[in-house]
């Protein structure tokens, strides 16, 4: 079968399995070639081509639901459904989404994002299915980085204590993003490689090729459960909740996988099926990636490996000049810690771990936990500073107000890939941090313009003794390191201006240069304001471009409800200070993906309409956008 006729599932079910073996092949070829040259997440698809198929060839979507924990391993989920044809243009504005997407496809029972949703989604439907006494399959696929989430732990003990009917595959590849750490991991290498398992692992090739039925698999499970737990094995990570399990099973051997599958799916009640996989399965490069660097790709050239994205001369990440700043800091403060929630290389904190190994705390997947973590080494005078992208950060949002900000523990918050970030779409854009810890008392929240800004900024937060909240998007910015820190005046902002201003523009990081470039090119009469805290605000600035009487536009790459504008026309309105405002920024709803310039085109936020406004303000005398 070519991989260019599947229309649906039903397709694959009448194939052998040499034939879906060479169907495997072709799907693996096909993933690199596309991905090469739209980007996307690369390595967690290869490693669960085998999977899908055989899911697919015994369970029957859209009926059965399958639900991919984080959602950005389905590539192979979307081509067996018929979606192909869309991967020119995966991830872009308009085209195939990177995760699961209900609106997409019927076969896309779920969408997230974020890691370890799918239990509990997955036991959700599962209950509505007996309430409403239908006949379907349940099915989530959860990988080993996942389970170390509190929220996959919540969900399997209330799995285990309402018994409904599931089949859950745990997908074990030994690689999340960052390194998986912790007792969790530890457990699961037990469980790997314990000698019991392994007896186990050619039992059950025996069974699986003398039964039918698979009565005899389900007779030696229970044995074999019992006999592992006499031999102190971990399967308590499972059989504590309640929960039967099979496996490990070969995650490449199609075969077996799908016998394996056929056997859980006539189980009565919770059953795991361990399947061991290979990240990067197929594809010399990312198998050989230890430092999660094929995780999700931007263009490359499929033959060498090469990126095509260059960084220009003399920049850097935004996040790498965080991490050097960090590292810096600490070389000068010896309370200063460092902490990530699995993301030590999307975070640039390799070099920080490797300087200061003692000092270096990855708590995996856990964001909720590193800020409470953090929070109780404050209490005892040790300086942490925790790196969390935007989009996770708000599964944190509890610990950061009760456990940090109430108690006003001097905890520095990296708050990474804030803003929108393109084509990983409406699960990841980071628009919403601003508004959510505005509210919180305490706290004191910036975003600095450049790097300059951004290692003085990281310097004074520090200096100081609250919670403190740095914002820093994707992509680059040029570099140079600071020697001589400068300690900010927490809320102060600067401003730029042209001769004889007539527009007032109040705006915020990469945006102020980027703005002030535009105003130069095209002689707009406009002062620049780089309001660099949003909490506090610059209270005295705010009052006196007030009292300019001029237009001043608000524009902001987040959400507006909650962000920089509701904080100016906040204090506008309490002071009963006489100004309106034009307000640029994201309304009330969610954002797509697609790339930058396309999604700040949708959202009125480009420098073109930017200008056209302008000029409309200043009444088109001599001026041109």
């Amino acid at each position: 079968m070519n991989i260019h006729d599947i229309k649906q599932p039903n397709d694959i079910k009448t194939c052998s399995i040499a034939e879906l073996e060479d169907l495997c092949d072709q799907i693996r070829c096909f993933l690199i070639e596309s991905v090469a040259k739209t980007g996307g997440h690369l390595s967690s698809n290869l490693g669960i081509v085998e999977l899908t198929v055989a899911m697919h060839y015994v369970f029957h979507t859209p009926q059965d639901k399958f639900l991919f924990d984080v959602g950005h391993q389905s590539y192979v989920h979307k081509i067996l459904t018929g979606r192909v044809s869309m991967f020119p243009t995966l991830r872009q504005y308009k085209g195939l989404a990177g995760f699961q997407k209900r609106c997409e496809s019927e076969h896309d029972a779920w969408e997230a994002g974020h890691s370890s949703t799918s239990l509990s989604g997955a036991l959700g439907m599962a209950i509505a299915r007996d309430l409403n006494k239908e006949d379907y399959e349940v099915v989530p696929v959860i990988g080993d980085g996942a389970l170390s989430g509190g929220m996959a732990m919540e969900a399997l003990n209330q799995i285990g204590a309402l018994s409904p009917k599931m089949v859950i595959i745990f997908n074990d590849n030994n690689m999340s993003i960052s390194k998986n750490v912790g007792a969790m991991d530890e457990a699961f290498t037990r469980l790997r490689t314990s000698r019991p398992y392994n007896n186990l692992k050619e039992d059950l090739k025996g069974a699986l090729s003398n039964t039918k039925t698979g009565s005899a698999v389900l007779k030696s499970m229970r044995s074999m459960k019992n006999a592992v737990k006499a031999n102190v094995v971990d399967t308590s990570i499972f059989g504590d909740f309640n929960l039967d399990y099979i496996g490990p099973v070969d995650g490449h051997d199609l075969r077996t996988l799908i016998k394996v599958l056929e056997i859980a799916k006539k189980h009565d009640g919770p059953i795991v099926v361990h399947v061991m996989t290979k990240k990067g399965k197929g594809y010399s490069y990312a198998e050989e990636d230890k430092e999660g660097k094929w995780h999700g790709v931007s263009q490359f050239d499929p033959q060498s490996g090469q990126t095509l994205a260059k960084m220009p001369a003399g920049h850097l990440s935004w996040s790498e000049v965080i991490s050097k700043t960090l590292v810096d800091l600490a070389a000068k403060n010896e309370h200063i810690v460092g902490i990530t929630p699995a993301m030590i290389g999307g975070s640039k904190l390799q070099n920080f771990f490797d300087a200061y190994p003692d000092r270096a705390f990855d708590c995996g997947i856990a964001e909720e936990h590193a800020m409470t973590f953090a929070a109780g080494l404050a209490t005892s005078g040790i300086r942490p500073f925790v790196s969390v992208y935007s989009s996770f950060l708000q599964r944190a949002y509890d610990q950061i107000n009760h456990d940090i900000a109430r108690m006003d523990l001097p905890v520095v918050i990296g708050i990474d890939r804030c803003s929108l970030v393109g084509e990983d779409g409406d699960t990841h854009h980071g628009v919403f941090d601003i508004a959510m810890l505005r509210s919180i008392p305490n706290m004191i929240l910036s975003q600095p313009k450049d790097a300059t800004e951004a290692q003085n900024l990281m310097y004074t937060a520090f200096q100081q003794q609250h919670p403190f909240a740095i914002r820093y998007p994707r992509g680059n910015t040029p570099y140079q390191s600071v020697h001589h820190y400068e300690q900010i005046e927490l809320g102060s902002w600067t401003s730029w201006e042209m001769q004889d201003y007539e527009v007032i523009i109040i705006t915020y990081g990469n945006d102020v240069d980027r703005i002030i470039s535009k105003v130069k090119v095209n002689q707009l009469p406009v002062r620049v304001v780089n309001a660099r805290f949003f909490k506090p605000i610059d209270s005295m600035m705010l009052e006196e471009l007030c009292a300019q009487e001029k237009p001043i536009i608000i524009y902001e790459a987040d959400m507006m409800a909650g962000g920089l504008s509701s904080a100016i026309l906040e204090y506008v309105n309490d002071h009963k200070l006489h100004q309106e405002f034009i307000r640029l920024g994201i309304d009330d709803h969610y954002v797509t993906h697609g790339s930058l310039p396309q999604l700040r085109k949708l959202e009125h936020l480009d420098m073109n309409s930017l200008c056209e406004l302008i000029v409309h303000l200043i009444g088109g005398k001599n001026h041109e956008a």
